[in-house]
């Protein structure tokens, strides 16, 4: 399932706080991005149409609420990235971005504590 990085804000929301109406996702969302409750409703029925969210009629009104979650999102999502920008290796992701992004001291602590954790597995 592809969501775009706008259904991305809507799903973020659902995420966070849901379940959520419409009118919830608009607040949650809509200034933000400065989008109008229109905009809001496209994305939200684009999402429904993709299965990624379902709605309900519950006491109080109808609300939305994610049918994937967000880790099965990120690992999809990341997964993807590697795929097609790397061939599938994690090392030249991670290679790229200390080429070109400045790694901060606690980032490279990070990352060697990973690849310690990882090394003892």
């Amino acid at each position: 399932m592809r969501i775009s990085g706008a259904e991305s804000q809507i799903m973020e929301a659902l995420w966070r706080q849901g379940p959520l109406s419409a009118d919830g996702i608009v607040a949650a969302v809509g200034a933000a991005q400065a989008w109008a409750p229109g905009t809001v409703k496209t994305l939200i029925t684009r999402l429904l149409r993709k299965k990624a969210i379902e709605g309900a009629r519950e006491a109080g009104g109808y609300f939305y609420r994610p049918l994937v979650s967000r880790t099965d999102y990120v690992q999809s999502e990341s997964q993807g990235l590697v795929d097609r920008l790397f061939g599938g290796e994690v090392a030249p992701l991670v290679a790229h971005f200390a080429e070109h992004r400045a790694l901060t001291p606690k980032d490279i602590e990070h990352l060697k504590k990973l690849i310690a954790e990882l090394g003892d597995e």
